[in-house]
């Protein structure tokens, strides 16, 4: 297992990460797994034996079930790895039970803290942009948790290139506590991220954390073109998380995933997991699996190294066309760009 250091902070990451929203499994949570507590003490022992350093939770997570099952399956072992969990989601039917005031962010982590059975949050994610409450408020929570030793470090997730770019201000202004890392969703099946979030992580030093790289199982191998998935799997039209907008650049992409991991002797998920890794910027890529054959097979992706052939092949049937300004900076401004425009551009110009 590779570590890889947590944006501009000391920490050093494995490079994959356990996602545990499967633990619990009630409500929403329920399509992605039912774990039980003797479930996710052998998924984190499988994990830890494969050198996984980071469990990553939430409190919505089958609403503060995910991370009970986490502390106690974790038990004495706590100090062993490193916790990552969120706020921002709707945790009560109360006006003020969701979001990121300095009310909701204080009691919120004082409740996770309770169910992890912890004294402090190795890295405590904002879950999604609030546009209503001020980022001086929500940093100012944060960094009181930081100054109170039960927060180690910030990161932000699912948030606009623009949301970090002024949290990131707000900090550097304010002398405030600065997010770390981005956990957002990066893979084969939509590449969205490439076009601002990966830049401004390589920009501002953002550690990466990938959610669902997979595509929710999309890129497992599974769903082909023409062929049957295996009972109880869903259609493609039923997928929000992510949206399938072109069937047949997906198809085509699981094909390659396929030929790479069947002259590899891999799966295609391996494949896939393994293409994100490798993407400028990126710290880890988190995996929560239904079953522990899932989870020991997506592990085994860490030893995986694509080869230069492998990646363009990838690369260009999964490319998507360059958004404005791009195009027209590809065009005309190829004598002055950064490294952080050389992550979407490079490929354009030349």
């Amino acid at each position: 297992m590779e570590y890889r250091q947590l944006g501009r902070s000391g920490l050093r990451v494995s490079t994959i990460t356990l996602g545990t929203m499967g633990f619990g499994g009630t409500g929403w949570a329920s399509a992605v797994g039912k774990i039980d507590v003797e479930g996710a003490r052998r998924q984190i022992g499988l994990a830890r034996d494969a050198g996984v350093n980071l469990i990553d939770t939430a409190d919505v997570y089958s609403n503060g079930l995910s991370e009970e099952i986490v502390g106690q399956a974790l038990g004495r072992d706590r100090e062993d790895v490193l916790l990552a969990t969120k706020v921002r989601m709707p945790m009560g039917e109360g006006p003020n039970d969701a979001g990121l005031s300095r009310h909701h962010i204080i009691r919120a982590a004082e409740a996770s803290l309770r169910r992890l059975g912890t004294d402090h949050i190795d890295l405590y994610q904002v879950h999604e942009w609030d546009g209503q409450t001020p980022l001086e408020e929500t940093l100012s929570a944060l960094d009181a948790l930081v100054q109170a030793g039960k927060v180690r470090y910030i990161g932000a997730s699912n948030y606009a290139a623009w949301h970090l770019m002024k949290a990131l201000g707000t900090s550097e202004h304010t002398g405030l506590s600065r997010f770390v890392s981005q956990q957002i969703y990066y893979s084969l099946q939509a590449r969205d991220a490439e076009t601002e979030l990966v830049p401004v992580s390589i920009d501002q030093g953002l550690g990466i954390l990938v959610w669902s790289p997979l595509a929710g199982g999309l890129l497992s191998g599974k769903y082909r073109r023409g062929v049957d998935a295996p009972a109880g799997s869903r259609h493609l039209s039923e997928w929000d998380e992510p949206p399938v907008h072109d069937e047949d650049k997906l198809y085509a992409t699981i094909e390659v995933l396929v030929d790479i991991g069947a002259a590899r002797g891999v799966s295609a998920a391996q494949i896939a997991l393994a293409y994100i890794v490798g993407k400028p910027a990126v710290t880890s890529v988190i995996v929560g699996a239904r079953t522990e054959d899932q989870l020991t097979d997506n592990l085994a992706s860490a030893e995986l190294a694509l080869t230069d052939n492998e990646v363009s092949r990838l690369d260009e049937v999964s490319a998507q066309p360059l958004l404005y300004p791009y195009w027209h900076q590809a065009k005309t401004s190829a004598d002055r760009l950064s490294p952080a425009d050389l992550s979407l551009l490079g490929r354009h110009i030349g």
